[in-house]
């Protein structure tokens, strides 16, 4: 419910006239041509709704009068739409219309009475039609018709809340065309309390039923498209992640009629939920394993990166994205360890590594080992390159795949991964802490499996790895006796300044 209080003593005074003049006034704005005055007298109720005493024991009289009032602006509207209207008629009507709406909606701020009374009199059908008239009408972007827009859609939202006999009826009535309709409205402050009312209204059952018909799809759609183009309207991203998460099947259809954008929007929000540490999350297996299945469909998307000129390929993002979020799913939560078992993940994220490891040595790209720690930018940062970490990063994937897993730690075996991943041990500003992340799935692959320990015992030492980082530092490497020394330079060798 919307925070609606009066504070002073002006709050005392208001009561207490009201009730005195027992609504008198009230029923007077039911004439046959509305005025100013009935707008001021409407007003006046508002004001007093706003008091929790008045709005506990306000007559049910009063409530119909209201509703009334509100039967007879729908009739008003009606003709305003059709033309019949004196068009210098119009604003009036439509502010009335407004107030209207305030006073019902501060009425049923934390009152369940006052909800069920003006249910009962009917206005939900009478406000959802109101709102529908307001969406046809042709002067679509006037302050007053916005207002009775906005406020219409919040009274829709105090009635709703806590009782679901007002949610069932909102959506049954409402549901899912004057929604879309609502949430394509170019007014922020209007598209948000329409999410604020679907927030309310879903429950398990009307969000597994999204996915069965097209324009409840488009609803779905929507709403995770406006967590893109309106970021500061929270309702949007809690219906994604309270409510969408938890279906997988929903999750699943909406991935496969999104395009490339909409993909991403998606995964970003996935990846902030899973990001936020709880371990009771609200995303399940399944969809964990679908991701799983996509990363696997479409990685090869990444390897578009090795050209310059693909910085922006929204595919390729994506692949980045799902990897992230498979590095997240299975560092040791609990829920999502069942996807070290996922058939074929392993091999295809080692086979993949082989890739970019091979473009990377083949030419100078992304994937190449770079020493530019003069230019370095952090992942993340909005210059940075998207497939900045991206090896490190599948790397600590087959760690996490592996650990406590001897099936998955043979396959990396045999499938010539450790070496792979040794050979990416050396420091490298496109892959920040990839050899830290190296060290750590080695580990994780010896662990408790001699085959592999027996294997790296028996890699023999080739020489020195590319050593110049360290020269810049005024050091070098030096090899006696099978070991490996760290020297300062001598004054010859020192780098010279050109």
């Amino acid at each position: 419910s919307l925070p609606l209080r009066v504070h002073g003593s002006s709050c005392a005074v208001i009561v207490g006239s009201m009730l005195s003049l027992n609504s008198i006034k009230l029923g007077e704005t039911c004439a046959d041509k509305f005025t100013l005055e009935h707008l001021a007298n409407l007003q006046t109720v508002t004001k007093a709704l706003r008091d929790e005493q008045f709005r506990f024991s306000v007559e049910v009289n009063v409530l119909g009068r209201l509703s009334a009032l509100l039967s007879k602006l729908s009739d008003e509207i009606q003709l305003c739409s059709e033309g019949d209207q004196e068009q210098q008629s119009a604003p009036l009507c439509l502010q009335l219309t407004a107030e209207c709406f305030r006073a019902q909606r501060n009425a049923c701020v934390q009152c369940p009475r006052n909800q069920s009374v003006l249910r009962d009199q009917g206005c939900i059908q009478v406000s959802l039609g109101i709102l529908e008239k307001l969406l046809k009408l042709a002067s679509g972007t006037s302050d007053y018709l916005l207002d009775a827009l906005r406020c219409g859609i919040q009274f829709l939202g105090n009635i709703a809340v806590g009782n679901q006999l007002c949610k069932a009826d909102i959506w049954d009535r409402g549901f899912p065309h004057i929604f879309l309709d609502l949430l394509e409205l170019p007014d922020e402050k209007a598209v948000a309390y329409t999410c604020m009312v679907l927030h309310t209204c879903l429950d398990e059952d009307k969000t597994d039923r999204l996915r069965t018909e097209p324009r409840q799809m488009k609803v779905a759609l929507k709403v995770t498209e406006l967590c893109r183009t309106l970021p500061d309207v929270d309702w949007t991203v809690l219906i994604v992640t309270q409510h969408f998460f938890r279906s997988a099947e929903l999750i699943e259809k909406m991935y496969a009629e999104m395009n490339d954008q909409e993909r991403l929007t998606l995964l970003e929000l996935i990846l902030a939920q899973l990001g936020e540490g709880k371990d009771d999350s609200l995303i399940p297996l399944r969809t964990a394993q679908f991701l799983s299945s996509c990363f696997q469909h479409s990685c090869r998307a990444v390897l578009s990166y090795s050209c310059v000129s693909s910085d922006d390929d929204q595919k390729a993002l994506a692949v980045i994205r799902l990897l992230d979020i498979l590095c997240e799913m299975t560092s040791d939560q609990k829920t999502f360890m069942a996807v070290q078992d996922h058939p074929g993940l392993l091999q295809t994220t080692v086979d993949l590594l082989k890739e970019v490891h091979l473009l990377g040595k083949a030419s100078k790209n992304v994937f190449s080992a770079a020493q530019e720690f003069s230019t370095f930018t952090r992942p993340g940062d909005a210059s940075a390159h998207p497939a900045l970490s991206f090896k490190a990063h599948l790397i600590r994937l087959i760690g996490n795949l592996c650990h406590g897993h001897t099936a998955n730690q043979d396959q990396v075996r045999e499938l010539d991964g450790i070496a792979l991943i040794l050979d990416n041990c050396n420091v490298d500003s496109n892959n920040p802490f990839i050899s830290q992340w190296a060290v750590f799935a080695i580990r994780i692959i010896l662990e408790h499996n001699l085959e592999n320990q027996k294997l790296v015992q028996g890699l023999r030492m080739q020489g020195v790895a590319d050593d110049s980082v360290l020269r810049e530092m005024g050091f070098r490497v030096e090899e006696r006796d099978g070991s490996l020394l760290l020297r300062p330079l001598k004054k010859e060798e020192e780098p010279t300044e050109r």
